[in-house]
């Protein structure tokens, strides 16, 4: 099963829902598109929550990264919600950590969008 994506609003931040696997091929291009949607559409303000997905491969984080970087090109923010700890690891080893905003509460999450 590859990653399915739904999204939804809570005030303005729009929250991406991912359940499934991000791996190389449907699952990665299916992300991509979802969030170069969202921000070409002018949504600046995305949190993925990621609680939901049972894996990532390498593909799936550049596909994390490349989003990050578009969403903030283009003057909005991406966080992330509710890693497993296979993920918050691989975070750490790739030293991604850094640069993503991670958190485990939703509500703690959209509150630091203000």
């Amino acid at each position: 099963m590859s990653v399915k994506l739904t999204s939804r609003q809570v005030g303005d931040v729009t929250v991406i829902d991912a359940s499934g696997r991000i791996t190389l091929g449907e699952g990665a291009s299916a992300f991509r598109d979802a969030i170069r949607d969202l921000a070409a559409k002018g949504h600046k303000k995305l949190l993925l929550n990621l609680a939901d997905v049972s894996y990532i491969d390498s593909s799936g984080i550049g596909e994390m990264v490349s989003g990050f970087t578009t969403v903030t090109n283009n003057g909005g923010q991406l966080k992330l919600l509710g890693l497993s700890k296979r993920v918050k690891d691989l975070l750490q080893i790739t030293k991604l950590y850094t640069v993503f905003e991670v958190y485990d509460d939703e509500a703690e999450a959209i509150r630091s969008f203000r």
